[in-house]
């Protein structure tokens, strides 16, 4: 098969390194897979991996009619015959440049933590978590699939990392501290409290033990998180919180992790480091992976909110990293653990033979006209209703920066049944 990959951006983030690594491993399969978007510093990782990168024109609105048109001719000059678009706006314009080029398929993988409704119901798509599958199936979508965020096991663990010691003379990380890591987009909505949380935390630990806090990523609340940062440090009169800026290779981040803080693909990758991993959410969300809290995670995906078992905010997590610091063994024992997790669980080489299976079907299966054109006029009817309301919001200036990881279904979900899920 031919397929053209096409990420959100190319900046550092868990869905574009989705995308990249699982495209890379299904070429590696035997099919030919060209990357489109927008230039950032994931291109480089792309070209590296052995894809091809094809750049898109600047956007604009979205769906843009400038991609769109460069989607068209890609996909006609190199013979593409499935287009995979992630989040909602490569994925409708995935699916416009699909009706131009008879043919074709487009899918559709979103790794928010909710659906936008106009992706139409007749398009396959497919979701990172078991709570995200039931709600959309619950809601008449019929051709949706779990693709739980893949990790690169072999890439990801700290005997294959490079630039170890040279990070660490960078940043004058010190053995004597206990260090704690998050790599993460510094994004307003689903971000931000976490992370003020965690270097209002890392403070009060810094009273009592030598403690860093790295933080690596950038994004629309890093003027927020250095500002916060910078308190700290001068409150403690050392670094305790380090912001690294974004990295094109954040593995020898995790390498140095004793604990490492995460939400989605970070958090997969950082247990791929066999390092204990406290599970970041909203609303004071910070819950410890531990045997009895996996099914949870497994249930909405490794994201949370609302307390966790150890409390709420930065208590709940103080209490957490002051256990995990004293205690050595268990700090080994989760790693492994965790390590075993993403091993059986969470393959590259697994989710890639899946993928190309899921290719295959929704080649095969297209919904006839009356259905797609029925499910289409719907899903237009409520993109209008969208901007409607987003300018509404405009003006009221209540405008969300990331509007569908701002309302996650695990928020408003009426059913919340992680039992059912099983390792």
């Amino acid at each position: 098969m031919k397929i053209l990959v096409y990420p959100h951006d190319l900046r550092l983030g868990g869905s574009q390194l989705n995308a990249i690594e699982l495209g890379a491993a299904v070429q590696r399969l035997g099919h030919d897979v060209l990357l489109f978007g927008q230039p950032g510093p994931l291109a480089q990782t792309a070209v590296e991996l052995g894809l091809e990168y094809v750049p898109a024109p600047r956007p604009g609105k979205r769906p843009s009619p400038n991609v769109i048109r460069a989607l068209v001719f890609t996909v006609r000059e190199r013979g593409v015959e499935v287009l995979h678009g992630y989040e909602w706006p490569p994925a409708l314009e995935c699916l416009a440049a699909s009706k131009v080029v008879g043919g074709t398929t487009a899918v559709a993988t979103v790794m928010s933590m909710a659906v936008a409704p106009f992706i139409p119901k007749s398009m396959p798509l497919m979701v990172g978590t078991e709570q995200i599958h039931q709600w959309e199936s619950s809601r008449g979508r019929g051709e949706v699939h779990v693709m739980e965020p893949p990790v690169d096991t072999y890439a990801n663990q700290a005997s294959a990392t490079v630039g170890l010691d040279a990070f660490s003379r960078k940043f004058a990380l010190s053995d004597r501290s206990f260090t704690v890591v998050c790599v993460s987009r510094l994004a307003q909505e689903l971000k931000l409290e976490g992370l003020l949380s965690a270097m209002d935390a890392v403070r009060l630990l810094a009273l009592e033990h030598p403690v860093t806090l790295i933080i690596t990523g950038t994004g629309p609340a890093s003027d927020a998180v250095a500002s916060r940062a910078a308190l700290i440090n001068a409150a403690t009169g050392r670094e305790t919180v380090t912001l690294t800026g974004e990295l094109a290779d954040p593995r020898p981040v995790y390498a140095a992790a004793d604990v490492v803080l995460g939400m989605g693909g970070s958090a997969l990758r950082g247990l791929s480091f066999g390092k204990p991993l406290v599970v970041q959410g909203e609303r004071g969300f910070w819950e410890l992976l531990t045997p009895d809290s996996l099914p949870t995670f497994l249930w909405q995906g490794w994201y949370g909110s609302g307390p966790g078992t150890a409390g709420e905010g930065q208590t709940a997590l103080l209490a957490i990293l002051r256990a995990l610091m004293e205690d050595e063994h268990l700090r080994r024992d989760l790693g492994g653990f965790g390590r075993q997790l993403v091993e059986e669980r969470y393959s590259l080489d697994s989710a890639a033979q899946r993928q190309v299976g899921l290719y295959q079907d929704f080649a095969a299966a297209r919904p006839g006209l009356a259905t797609t054109l029925a499910s289409e006029v719907a899903a237009m009817g409520r993109y209008a209703g969208y901007v409607g309301k987003r300018r509404a919001q405009r003006v009221l200036r209540r405008l969300p920066r990331d509007d569908f990881n701002a309302r996650p279904v695990a928020m408003t979900a009426a059913s919340n049944t992680p039992a059912a899920v099983k390792a």
